[in-house]
């Protein structure tokens, strides 16, 4: 390789490569790129990322067995070949890290690691620390620190570009590839039409668990043409207002191209995707928010039971086709809304890469 960090190959189970890197000022992260691009039969299983904060010199080689000083904000994620993967950090809003730890598993190669984040809040910090250093008496200087945490009374979530790494815990990503050897494994390509085609099998089931007394829920198609979001704010942001999930069923929605007789002539190329998990109090969990922008070029699938946004198109008016099974009765069964509190202030932030 011309560039980036591959290591060699190991067969010794359990095992794992990582680097840390020192960045260039300490700040609040946001999210990571981790780009293997050029890295088609040996780029990385997966990986995850650890952050730390410090204001003194460490020997990594002897720091390498505390791992209880590092904090985990990014779980081990799946990686996949020939491509640029893009991760929102976890537990890291308003605290501040002057170092991560990215852990490559089991070995491998990428072509680069971009990390994206804020200064804010450093002078407020640094403020903080010389009045409290001022009224403490004198102390050996400490290895490592606690993550110094700074309040903020509104959740900002990065919207990132849609890949099916970063969305496989919510659901299926529906797209070809140009290069097969980009494909996630375990995907099935054949050559199709006798030559003129290729095939990607089964990128989505269709699933329907509806209980046996709903025997009139049935599977079809439907047609959703979106207009564009109008509320988006000159510094990039829309606020987050409504999610939605379907208790029994996925959902699919596939972007219709351009037509000339009922179909919009001229659609948008931009739509999108947010998505969390279910919480404790059977409420979307804020902190799974995860905000995706997606193509044209790309269908995506909500796992039965995800909440999400609505379809939310971005600049043209789009169509959809949908995929679903319903009663069509308008019951919570079929699709179950709920609006966000007032207090609970979520901002999409467009255009972060």
């Amino acid at each position: 390789m011309g560039g980036g960090w591959e290591t060699k190959r190991s067969r010794t189970k359990g095992h794992k490569d990582w680097v840390v890197i020192k960045l260039g000022v300490p700040g609040v992260l946001e999210h990571i790129e981790v780009d293997t691009h050029h890295f088609k039969g040996n780029f990385p299983e997966s990986c995850e990322v650890h952050g730390l904060y410090t204001d003194t010199s460490i020997d990594w080689k002897a720091h390498e067995s505390q791992e209880a000083d590092w904090a985990l904000i990014l779980p081990r994620t799946k990686l996949g070949p020939h491509r640029q993967h893009y991760f929102q950090f976890e537990n890291t809003e308003g605290k501040i890290h002057s170092h991560i730890k990215v852990t490559i598993h089991p070995d491998g190669g990428l072509q680069r690691i971009r990390i994206m984040g804020s200064k804010s809040g450093l002078n407020r910090l640094n403020v903080e620390r010389a009045a409290m250093s001022a009224l403490a008496p004198a102390t050996t200087p400490r290895t490592t620190e606690v993550t110094p945490t700074l309040l903020s009374s509104t959740k900002s979530v990065p919207v990132l570009p849609l890949t099916p790494e970063g969305f496989a815990p919510f659901g299926k990503v529906i797209q070809g590839y140009t290069d097969l050897y980009a494909a996630p494994k375990g995907i099935q390509i054949t050559p199709a039409n006798a030559g003129s085609a290729y095939k990607f099998h089964k990128l989505c089931l269709i699933e329907s668990s509806y209980p046996a007394e709903a025997n009139n829920a049935t599977s079809g198609i439907s047609i959703y043409r979106c207009q564009p979001c109008k509320d988006i704010t000159n510094d990039g942001y829309i606020e987050l207002k409504v999610l939605e999930r379907h208790p029994f069923t996925n959902q699919v929605f596939i972007p219709m191209g351009p037509g000339t007789g009922e179909g919009i002539r001229d659609p948008g190329l931009k739509y999108l995707v947010v998505v969390a998990h279910n919480g404790t109090d059977d409420r979307p969990d804020p902190d799974t928010l995860r905000a995706f922008v997606a193509s044209a070029a790309q269908g995506i699938a909500y796992n039965t039971g995800v909440w999400h946004q609505p379809m939310a198109v971005l600049e043209k008016e789009m169509d959809f086709a949908c995929v679903e099974t319903q009663i069509g009765d308008g019951s919570i069964a079929d699709c179950e809304i709920v609006e966000l509190a007032d207090n609970d202030v979520v901002r999409l932030r467009l255009a972060t890469t």
